[in-house]
């Protein structure tokens, strides 16, 4: 099938410009001005609109299998694609995990079924699994995940010489979460201590705090040095750690590299007050410098991606005592439309969106021909129309859940069509009912 896009304000490679683009089956045939061919299927205008790669998400929490009632692949999949969201890598702390071999592919098998955006699913490192985590396929699968600090699931690895032995055996890019388990604990005793089960929801960021994350991020970094190991640190979230990182290299030549999540960028701990649990995430929201600072890092580049950590949980878990409440709110639908509302109030630029959420996941996790509008790359495409109110609701919210944090937010900036392989999977606010997720494949 052939469809051609004509009239549209190409974001790519650090430029915008107008061209048309065809599309032939699941590939990018031609790229350029005034595109005329026969046998064309379908036409789109994008007059007044800009055509940019679809998002690759690098850290996303579907759910699937074993904790359903959340979310699954394909709820937060619609949803993705829904949100200009082609490509995901779900995270191990499933049920069961994903910390052999087996488990891993039933995921995959899983993705098969029911994604309708291109999906990895990380392999998952525990504290006794090396021996599988060394059989993973770097052509297959897109990383191996550690949890340094206690998330969602039974995951923490806090053995020293297992750590080591991970760094500097593995051949593959090792993605953390970094958190300092005792930090917390003590922290949680001490507020244990004085309120009991009913911690205010305002103190999350100070159990979690900003040292608890510092010294968790920079011995991972310490330890990627000494082993030489290739190392990603997921949802940074506090300013002390951005003094970690780099800027003066090329991102295909860092040995280090850094992302933030769109929640970290979006709210503070004074939004506790009126979000409360909606907004607990792991690592928490914290400071209003925190936020301004990771600001900072994402536009001078010490900063590489921007991804969402979405993570599903129904309302009535979220309404639990502090204690029992879990950490995690869905956010894919969401984030570009986050992101371009960042550009219409001049806080980034468009080519920088594109750099951070398309290109950079792309090259970091050397995905094949994807994250790019190149001629003989996947057409993975999505259109967005910069002049469009609508307000977040129940009646246009996809994920399983059933709610937002940003409910009841005005947008200026609308998702108007997204490509999924060549695929016209989303078009004005309808899903296409066919699945057209793939399998993503790495270059290494």
């Amino acid at each position: 099938m052939k469809i051609l896009i004509k009239n549209a304000q190409i974001v790519n490679e650090g430029k915008i410009f107008p061209s048309d683009i065809l599309i032939d089956n699941d590939i990018i045939e031609t790229i350029k001005t005034e595109i005329t061919e026969d046998n064309i299927d379908k036409i789109i205008d994008a007059q007044g609109k800009f055509l940019l790669p679809g998002v690759i998400d690098d850290q996303v929490h579907f759910r699937d299998p074993g904790l359903t009632h959340k979310g699954d692949l394909e709820t937060e999949s619609k949803a993705a694609v829904a949100g200009g969201v082609t490509s995901f890598i779900d995270q191990p702390n499933t049920v069961p995990n994903a910390i052999t071999q087996e488990l891993l592919e039933e995921k995959y098998k899983l993705g098969a079924q029911k994604s309708y955006a291109n999906y990895s699913f990380s392999m998952g490192g525990t504290n006794d699994n090396l021996d599988e985590v060394l059989k993973t396929n770097p052509r297959e699968v897109a990383a191996i995940k550690l949890f340094l600090g206690s998330s969602t699931g039974n995951m923490l690895v806090d053995n020293p010489d297992t750590l080591e032995h991970i760094f500097s055996k593995t051949p593959m890019l090792i993605c953390v979460h970094c958190e300092d388990e005792a930090t917390i604990r003590k922290n949680t005793e001490d507020y244990k201590a004085q309120y009991g089960e009913n911690i205010p929801m305002e103190a999350h960021h100070l159990i979690r705090s900003a040292e608890a994350c510092y010294l968790s991020s920079s011995k991972a970094i310490e330890l990627a040095e000494k082993t030489g190991a290739r190392l990603h640190i997921y949802h940074l979230s506090t300013a002390k750690e951005m003094s970690l990182f780099r800027n003066d290299i090329p991102l295909k030549d860092k040995k280090i590299t850094a992302e933030v999540c769109v929640h970290h960028l979006t709210f503070t701990n004074e939004d506790y007050t009126t979000k409360g649990s909606l907004i607990k995430w792991n690592p928490a929201v914290k400071t209003k410098e925190d936020k301004e600072v990771l600001w900072d890092a994402l536009l001078d580049d010490r900063i590489d991606v921007i991804a969402t950590d979405h993570a599903p949980h129904t309302l009535e878990e979220k309404q639990n005592p502090y204690t029992s409440c879990p950490s995690g709110a869905p956010l894919v639908q969401h984030s570009l439309t986050v992101m371009l509302e960042n550009y219409k109030n001049g806080k980034i630029s468009l080519e920088k969106i594109v750099e951070k959420m398309c290109h950079n996941p792309a090259i970091l996790f050397q995905i094949e021909k994807r994250g790019f509008i190149r001629e003989g790359y996947k057409a993975d495409l999505v259109l967005v129309d910069t002049d469009k109110h609508w307000t977040v609701s129940k009646e246009n919210i996809l994920y399983k859940c059933g709610w937002s944090p940003l409910e009841g937010s005005t947008f200026t900036t609308q998702i108007s069509h997204t490509f999924v392989n060549g695929k016209l999977a989303y078009e004005n606010g309808q899903l296409h009912p066919e699945k057209y997720g793939e399998r993503l494949l790495f270059a290494r």
